[in-house]
């Protein structure tokens, strides 16, 4: 990259951040050409990459020190969702130019969230082209204790960490179709560009949860995947379904079909059998909200208060087949 090599610009904005800092679990990190990571006996090592592009996953037109901790807050809720221990994560960065300022907010804030979910930066890669980063996370966990999607069984309960909804009511402001005004507003554009991994509600889910995964594109479309890969119904009570009085103030009768359909929410939904809800609310004040159940059958459906099924067509985003509530 003119005016900046990689090797200087790894070493200038990331090697030297406190988020690269070694830590027990990596015995190297940045420097060679592999990190080495160290598991004690008994533990699995939980892997997952997220890729994000500008202009598709966020705006060309952003704050860098936000985009970074979207991003990595995004592959760190992956770990939350199977209960996994953060360890480290690489960075993987194609930038258009090597442009000083953009790495220094992107640098500052890689590190405030990576610090935030206990993670180091072990490596990564740059280079030219259209602006896309590519982060992977690494977590720990005892073998065999991995929260998976496929667990639910008719009879459970299903929660979910927190409301949702509030990512896909900000669009409006990230894409500066109209101004910022007041708390509820820079409550809704926090939790689009710095979403709070739930990595404590995920371990502490570990033996109790029946299966899990986090809300990324939608309640509605990330519920059903627990409902294919467990072979079951699952039913969401409407009324149950927490709405924020941001959320409210900006959708207003659309504020359930942004908790229903918004992405980019990072709670995790989970399916709970019911001997085991005392266990988790006794957890420590672990936020969860109860909105409905597992029944036989296949499926998600959304039932008002007299039990009629208003389930929307739109489930969420897909890549190739539509978007709600993405940028």
């Amino acid at each position: 990259m003119a005016g900046l090599g990689e090797f200087a610009l790894i070493r200038q904005y990331f090697a030297a951040a406190a988020c690269a800092a070694p830590t027990s679990g990596v015995a190297r990190g940045i420097g060679d050409d592999c990190a080495l990571l160290q598991l004690p006996p008994g533990e699995q090592l939980a892997v997952s990459t997220d890729s994000q592009v500008a202009g598709v996953h966020f705006p060309l037109q952003h704050d860098p020190f936000l985009l970074a901790q979207r991003v990595l807050a995004a592959a760190a809720s992956d770990l939350a969702a199977m209960g996994a221990a953060p360890l480290g994560f690489t960075l993987a960065l194609t930038l258009p130019a090597a442009d000083p300022a953009w790495l220094d907010g992107f640098a500052r804030g890689l590190d405030v969230m990576a610090r935030a979910c206990d993670l180091v930066l072990i490596g990564g890669d740059t280079t030219r082209g259209p602006l896309n980063i590519n982060v992977t996370v690494f977590g720990r966990l005892p073998a065999g204790r991995a929260l998976l999607r496929s667990g639910a069984r008719p009879g459970d309960l299903l929660c979910i960490g927190g409301p949702t909804g509030e990512a896909a009511a900000a669009l409006p402001l990230v894409l500066g179709e109209r101004a910022a005004h007041g708390a509820a507003d820079r409550q809704l554009l926090a939790r689009y560009w710095t979403p709070a991994p739930q990595l404590a509600l995920g371990q502490a889910l570990r033996g109790l949860a029946s299966a899990a995964l986090d809300v990324s594109d939608g309640l509605l479309a990330d519920c059903g995947h627990i409902a294919e890969e467990s072979g079951v119904a699952l039913v969401i009570d409407a009324a149950r379904v927490p709405l924020t009085a941001a959320l409210r103030e900006a959708a207003g009768e659309r504020a359930l079909h942004l908790a229903l359909s918004g992405g980019d929410d990072y709670v995790l939904a989970f399916t709970l059998p019911a001997a085991a809800q005392p266990a988790l609310e006794a957890s420590g004040g672990l936020p969860f909200h109860l909105i409905g159940r597992v029944e036989a059958g296949s499926g998600v459906r959304v039932l008002d208060a007299d039990g009629c099924d208003i389930t929307p067509a739109a489930g969420g985003y897909q890549h190739f087949g539509g978007a709600d509530g993405q940028a």
